[in-house]
């Protein structure tokens, strides 16, 4: 234990050093698990009552008028509740926690002296000439004022995103621009505001809101906040914070907590103890990678990193996904890496980087052949897959995409692998042979059932031409590229078939390998095309034309009238197109609970996208829930 004690502490001691110069070489999420992890191993060790140093070269020295201590901090409801219970406070002051520098705006007699960088707690460097220059500063005081006045050094995203892009984030950017020499770029930053000390009077302010308002009063930016009694409100006012912190102007990593009390002595402790970090729960987290499995979906096969447990974003982990061999190999991907797993939003989570390799760390063996036909699998870089048209595999995936695509209710995995594993479906036209025996012939099935299976896959008689394509399974070609195909032009089943790869080719988001691939599928896939067209039991339908021409429309959320599927094929059926994403160019995003604080909310609001509800979708169209 002591050996990783040491190794910690080295860890921590370097990582400090790099976040406080504007240089950090792992993410917060990462650096917050070593401090956890050492706290677990030695919660008296000495440094974790010390701040990193941030202190500039060149930058004259000077000691803040009270420390700046650094807070103790909780990632999950579980320790927030716990200070809460310990600390006892009748009513608590909750304020945004900014993720910028800290910085401290010493006074005297009303005048603005000294801008000092947090540096170790104690002592910070002197960069008062950049700190004139930045907005948010008030040089005059009336009354006299001499103290200090706290804040945090940001830089918007608005601002990093049209200047300082190649800064990883604002708080690196802020870090840089704010130390700079020739102070270029200080007045890019603005300093926002949250707590005040009075340095020759405790009793100056009678309780933290008192301070709010003084800083307010005097022409200060300060931190969002509001007051709460409950804790558990608490926890789920940082719920809906967390939710929509994508909207706010500046970046934010959580929520600081204290009580109404001022409280002199614990200020000055190098970790006040009456006031605690409620940090979002992590996006990035660090573990490690223990085996790999191979998912096959028809030809395809995607690797499925297996790692040690680790909460992330309110969930435990134990699974990430890889992407694709050319990327194992790019990373030097190994069994026993320690990497760093990504979960943003509602994203599957993703093994971003490795941050470490063991010296014995075996490499990952690729599988080498189909484990359906036993075909000798082709490495591609970016894809690992089955050369086989005549895969057993493949062609199962194809059924199962088809009824996905088509959103055919009630035809699960069990049933589908029975009819397919007795040979009775073997395409998709062999689904529109199937008779109420075929289904109750099976283990379990009864004829209502089997009926209403049925009813439901004959229920979706004519589709649009982008589903039908799509449901045919061709690598690369769901239904937001089908829909690009059929609006650049090629909008019947005969020009896609007779379209030649250039023209793919010309197709927006469509490159030439892909476009290559899309003229081999569809001559493959021909014959079985005209096979389900032959059943009579389904139609193309290709508009010509519509009130949603030229639109593109995202749907998030459940519907109250259709199902998701049914509305795409309207906006189809109307002219426009459907993505699952929201971009720029976007027309709509539909969704009933715009308030919801989803990441396509979120970017909609971004963006300048128009959101509306389902009852305004409907009457877009001329319709009427009832109509369906």
């Amino acid at each position: 234990m002591s050996e990783r004690v040491n190794e910690l502490e080295k860890l921590i001691a370097h990582h400090q050093k790099r976040y406080y110069n504007g240089e950090p070489e792992i993410s917060d999420g990462e650096f917050d698990l070593l401090w956890d992890e050492l706290r677990r191993l030695d919660p008296a060790n000495a440094l974790l009552s010390r701040v990193g140093a941030d202190r500039a070269d060149g930058y004259p020295k000077r000691e803040h008028i009270i420390p700046m201590g650094s807070q103790d901090k909780a990632a999950d409801p579980e320790a927030f509740l716990r200070w809460a219970e310990r600390v006892g406070h009748d009513e608590f002051i909750v304020q945004l926690k900014m993720d910028g520098a800290s910085i401290e705006l010493q006074y005297e007699a009303g005048r603005l002296r000294h801008g000092v960088t947090r540096g170790d707690g104690i002592t910070g460097d002197d960069i008062t000439a950049n700190v004139r220059k930045m907005q948010g500063v008030i040089l005059s005081l009336p009354g006299g004022f001499t103290g200090a006045v706290r804040g945090e050094v940001l830089l918007s995203r608005e601002a990093h995103r049209a200047k300082y892009a190649d800064k990883a984030n604002p708080r690196n950017a802020a870090n840089g621009l704010m130390k700079r020499k020739d102070g270029v770029g200080a007045e890019d930053l603005e300093i926002v505001c949250y707590d005040a000390i009075e340095a020759t009077r405790d009793d100056f302010f009678r309780r933290e809101e008192d301070k709010l308002a003084w800083l307010v009063q005097n022409g200060f930016h300060i931190v969002e906040f509001t007051k709460l009694t409950d804790p558990s409100r608490i926890v789920e006012y940082r719920a809906q914070v967390a939710s929509r912190r994508d909207t706010f102007r500046f970046e934010i990593d959580g929520l600081v907590v204290k009580g109404q009390e001022i409280d002199p002595d614990d200020l000055r402790r190098a970790r006040p103890e009456r006031q605690i970090a409620f940090k979002f729960e992590l996006e990035e987290a660090a573990s490690t990678l223990r085996e790999v499995v191979w998912n096959s979906s028809g030809s395809l096969y995607t690797p499925i990193g297996l790692i040690d447990p680790v909460r992330l974003a309110g969930t435990t982990v134990k699974r990430a996904n890889l992407v694709n061999p050319r990327l194992i190999r790019e990373m030097d991907l190994r069994i026993g890496s320690r990497v760093a797993v990504t979960k943003r939003g509602e994203i599957i989570p993703k093994i971003e980087r490795v941050l470490e390799n063991p010296p014995d760390a075996p490499a990952i063996v690729l599988p080498e052949a189909c484990e359906r036909c036993g075909t000798r699998l082709v490495d591609e870089g970016t894809r690992l897959t089955c050369p086989n048209q005549g895969c057993p595999g493949r062609s199962y995936f194809r059924l199962r995409k088809w009824l996905d695509v088509l959103d055919v209710r009630d035809f699960g995995d069990a049933i589908l692998t029975r009819l397919f594993e007795s040979g009775r479906v073997n395409g998709i036209a062999d689904l529109y042979t199937l008779e109420e025996g075929d289904l109750t012939r099976l283990e379990r099935m009864g004829e209502t059932l089997a009926r209403k299976i049925l009813r439901n896959l004959y229920s979706v008689s004519t589709i649009p031409l982008s589903r039908f394509v799509a449901g045919f399974n061709i690598e690369g070609v769901g239904t937001v590229i089908a829909d690009k195909m059929v609006t650049a032009g090629l909008d019947t089943l005969a020009k896609l078939r007779n379209a030649k790869t250039e023209d793919y080719a010309r197709v927006n988001g469509i490159g030439e390998v892909l476009a290559a691939t899309i003229v081999r599928g569809l001559e493959d896939l021909g014959p079985q095309m005209d096979a389900v067209i032959a059943t009579g039991r389904v139609a193309i339908d290709v508009p010509t034309g519509g009130p949603l021409s030229g639109m593109s429309f995202c749907f998030t959320g459940t519907l109250a009238s259709m199902t998701r599927a049914r509305a795409q094929d309207l906006v189809r059926q109307a002219g426009g197109s459907v993505t699952p994403s929201v971009g720029r160019g976007l027309s709509c995003l539909v969704t009933n609970d715009p308030g919801s604080g989803s990441s396509k909310n979120r970017k909609a609001v971004e963006l300048g996208v128009q959101i509306m509800d389902e009852q305004a979708f409907l009457e877009l169209l001329g319709r009427t829930e009832e109509s369906d």
